[in-house]
């Protein structure tokens, strides 16, 4: 066991040490304020305050992980052996950066705090993100700097206990379209037909009425399809359905629609299936309830994941929403339309309320790539060179790599085979 020892305990202290000893790194620790417990303890130790007992291993600390409520922060960020960090902690540090206040400050999600325009459906902008203006978006950092960390601990403690941690990779399906054309009712068909026909597209309408008629399958119903090539792989898949009524920003089947009711029940029977909840619902808990209760007593299981519609995290008001209504893991932690990590880590992580100043119960379960953020890139080589790079990355420091891919997507015409991608990623990424 390693014991740290600080000036002051603090619940954002304990909250950071422990996501980057125990849950990165695999090493069990302890907090004490008593200075003879720190000189008695025989096994690996460290200090973390402004200064040093005589010439242990030392961190000097930041004010960040001692203060309440949200501050202005001076931060500049520099480079630790090719690894962007800030908070640099002066000469006397073992570490030359406050690593423990720098993870804090991204696990937190401390910037989404502080004042800014938010987008076109509510979600805080990528391009006002630390790591986005400083061009460390793509690599989880938390959990480099947590490796460079264990390094100098080693040499320093050669016998330094850890439980290994695995790699591991998840492939989600997110559905807020199930079908294209199918399911729709007869007013949304005929104003989807009167649509297609004013804008020209005469393919869409060709297919709309041969799908109507029975003669082709929509192109988004591709569940069975993936089904089958999730049984391919031993991975960890799951299917989040949109149950919802339908709205300006909502607009999958009706939740009452008994065909697609049938279709989540069967993809319940081979897969993992909970709740993409809809853009209503995030800043409306009764609405949220509702939806969680009524995809629940449809596959008869209990709904305990989420995810957000447009990934749309707004701290803390969202994730307390979610604590309200017993959700217990959320995997809408990225940006869809960039390649990177929100938080700064591939490490699932509890949610730090940081106006209550508490952990929450909330597991955050970060994703490194939302397939929309692919659709621009040119060729299968430039989407494989920039995903080969993020699952090294993630590989190694064992980390989590949650990619998630819609049915949508999957299923519409564009230069490059989606659905054929998507096999080449679980092929290539799940070891």
């Amino acid at each position: 066991m390693l014991l740290l020892f600080t000036h002051k305990v603090t619940n954002r202290l304990t909250y950071t040490a422990r996501h980057i000893f125990e849950k990165i790194l695999g090493i069990e620790i302890a907090f004490t304020t008593k200075v003879e417990d720190f000189i008695k303890h025989s096994g690996p130790k460290m200090t973390y305050s402004k200064q040093p007992l005589q010439n242990e291993f030392f961190v000097r600390s930041n004010d960040l992980l001692f203060e309440q409520g949200i501050n202005d922060l001076d931060i500049k960020v520099s480079d630790w052996e090719g690894i962007p960090c800030f908070f640099a902690s002066g000469e006397k540090s073992t570490v030359p950066y406050d690593i423990f206040s720098a993870s804090f400050f991204l696990l937190s999600r401390y910037e989404e705090y502080l004042p800014h325009v938010k987008d076109s459906v509510g979600r805080f902008p990528v391009k006002e993100s630390i790591a986005y203006q400083n061009k460390f978006l793509e690599l989880p950092v938390v959990d480099l700097w947590a490796h460079k960390l264990l390094e100098m601990l080693k040499e320093r403690f050669p016998d330094i206990k850890k439980k290994e941690r695995a790699y591991s990779f998840t492939s989600i399906i997110n559905v807020t379209t199930s079908h294209c054309y199918a399911m729709r009712g007869l007013t949304r068909s005929i104003g989807g037909f009167l649509l297609d026909l004013g804008n020209f597209k005469f393919r869409s309408v060709a297919d709309r009425f041969l799908v109507l008629l029975g003669v082709k399958q929509d192109p988004y119903d591709n569940f069975y399809e993936l089904v089958d090539i999730h049984k391919k792989f031993p991975i960890k898949t799951m299917f989040f359905f949109q149950f919802a009524k339908h709205s300006a920003h909502d607009k999958n089947i009706s939740p009452n629609n008994n065909k697609f009711r049938y279709l989540i029940k069967s993809v319940a029977d081979y897969s993992v299936v909970s709740l993409s909840t809809s853009f209503l619902s995030s800043t409306d808990k009764s609405v949220l309830q509702e939806e969680k209760k009524r995809l629940s007593n449809l596959i008869n299981r209990p709904i305990s994941y989420s995810r957000l519609r447009y990934n749309r995290v707004s701290v803390p008001t969202t994730y307390r929403n979610l604590v309200e209504t017993e959700f217990t893991d959320d995997f809408s932690m990225g940006y869809t339309h960039e390649i990177g990590f929100r938080a700064g880590t591939c490490t699932p992580f509890h949610f730090y309320d940081i106006n209550m100043e508490v952990k929450q119960p909330l597991k955050v379960h970060p994703f490194a790539m939302h397939d929309y953020a692919l659709v621009n890139y040119k060729n299968r080589d430039e989407i494989f060179e920039k995903m080969d790079r993020m699952y090294r990355l993630v590989k190694q420091v064992n980390g989590d790599f949650i990619i998630i891919f819609s049915n949508e997507l999957l299923g519409s015409r564009h230069s490059l085979d989606w659905m054929e991608l998507y096999q080449s990623f679980l092929k290539r990424y799940y070891v």
